[in-house]
């Protein structure tokens, strides 16, 4: 039997990068795999002002900084101490069209990691998703699937619980951070949540806006 290779492929999907545009600097020496697909799904994601939109859109923008003039089939290389990156298109396979005949984005993402894991039989290939539908039916198939964890706090009560007061702010930022609670409630309209009872006093916000902010208990004011 052939001995494993330690290096491992990861497969991401569409939300991992919708998620975190930069996820792929977070797999170490590891080799990561763009599916065809999750290009195609990302380019219906680009216009919008959602932070997923901004994710698509500079992910896209990551990617070609990368490449430059080489092939996205190729063997990108991510970085010191990083893997490659590749796109890959072969996205059939026998296996997923017979447990799920319906050719949706999903099922040939699993088809590519089938096809993965049927040409790297001495890696270790996960597909990285936060779907966990998309995990159950990878794990049917026998292909790990896991979760992308990268931003999760290891340790709770790391987190800062208290009020941090900063003094001293230059002028032009005071008059900066006023116009973005006003841009912030005019663009979206909706609730705003202001931390811990931020409050920037000479920011005109229209009065159709104002029912629409709400304060966290505290005091943290720009003058």
């Amino acid at each position: 039997m052939k001995k494993k290779n330690n290096k491992k492929l990861f497969i991401i999907d569409t939300n991992v990068l919708l998620h975190d545009f930069k996820c792929i600097y977070n797999f170490e020496e590891n080799d990561v795999i763009i599916p065809i697909v999750v290009l195609e799904e990302l380019d219906k994601f680009k216009r919008g002002n959602d932070l997923i939109n901004f994710h698509a859109r500079e992910f896209t923008r990551e990617l070609d900084k990368l490449s430059g003039d080489m092939l996205l089939t190729a063997n990108i290389p991510l970085g010191e101490n990083l893997g490659n990156l590749h796109i890959e298109t072969k996205d059939f396979s026998d296996k997923v069209s017979v447990a799920f005949p319906e050719r949706t984005p999903d099922h040939r993402i699993l088809a590519i990691a089938d096809y993965i894991c049927s040409i790297n039989k001495d890696k270790t290939v996960v597909l990285i998703t936060k779907d966990i539908n998309l995990r159950m039916k990878a794990k049917s198939l026998g292909i790990i699937a896991q979760d992308y964890e990268n931003d999760k706090v290891a340790n709770i009560d790391d987190l800062y619980k208290g009020i941090k007061t900063i003094e001293g702010i230059d002028q032009n930022l005071k008059r900066l951070l006023k116009r973005l609670i006003i841009f912030l409630v005019m663009k979206r309209g909706g609730i705003m949540y202001l931390p811990f009872g931020f409050q920037a006093k000479g920011a005109q916000i229209p009065k159709q806006r104002q029912k629409n902010i709400q304060a966290v208990p505290g005091r943290s004011e720009i003058e």
